[in-house]
C-alpha cells in the first residue's frame, strides 16, 4: 500500500523526482540544464517554493504532486498552484494521482486558501471530471494551455 509524505522528509528521492519532472515537462525547461533544475528543485523543498508530496511503497518512489507558490509566470497574482503531478508508468491506473491531488487540495484548504490553480496542456478533461473549472485557454511554450481552478 503506497504511503504519502513530503519530499523534504525523503531527500534521497529529490534528484530522481527532479529528473522525472524535467523529462515529463520538457517544454518548461528548454533553457535550463537538468543539473540546474535539480538544484533549484531541491532548494525549493525548504524555501517554500515547492512543497512536493510523494507516494512511495517499500522505499520506492512512485509519484508526486506539488504545491507551488508560483507556477505560471504570466499570472503572478494567482496561487497557490497544483503542479508537477506525475506517476511513474508502472504505478498508473490505480488512482494514485487522484490520491496525491486530493491530499494537496486538503493541505491547501487547511492552510486557509479558498482555491487552487493549475495549468495543463493535455489533461484538462481529467481535471474537469474531478471538480476543476476552466478559467481560460492561453498559448504558452508553443502549445495551447488550460488555466483551471478548484474551489476548496
Amino acid at each position: 500500500m503506497p504511503t504519502l509524505d513530503w519530499l523534504r522528509n525523503h531527500p534521497q528521492h529529490c534528484a530522481q523526482l527532479g529528473e522525472w519532472l524535467y523529462r515529463q515537462f520538457p517544454y518548461e525547461f528548454t533553457e535550463q540544464p537538468l543539473a540546474d533544475w535539480q538544484a533549484e528543485f531541491a532548494a525549493g523543498q525548504h524555501n517554500g517554493e515547492w512543497d512536493m508530496l510523494i507516494a512511495q511503497e517499500d522505499g520506492e518512489l512512485l509519484g508526486s504532486a506539488g504545491l507551488a507558490r508560483d507556477d505560471l509566470p504570466q499570472r503572478p497574482e494567482l496561487g497557490p498552484w497544483l503542479a508537477c503531478v506525475y506517476v511513474r508508468p508502472e504505478a498508473r491506473g490505480q488512482g494514485l494521482a487522484e490520491q496525491l491531488i486530493e491530499a494537496i487540495c486538503t493541505t491547501v484548504g487547511e492552510r486557509g486558501h479558498a482555491r487552487l490553480y493549475l495549468h495543463t496542456h493535455d489533461r484538462a478533461d481529467y481535471y474537469a471530471r474531478r471538480g476543476w473549472t476552466l478559467l481560460e485557454r492561453f498559448e504558452s511554450w508553443g502549445a495551447p494551455q488550460h488555466l483551471m481552478v478548484r474551489e476548496l
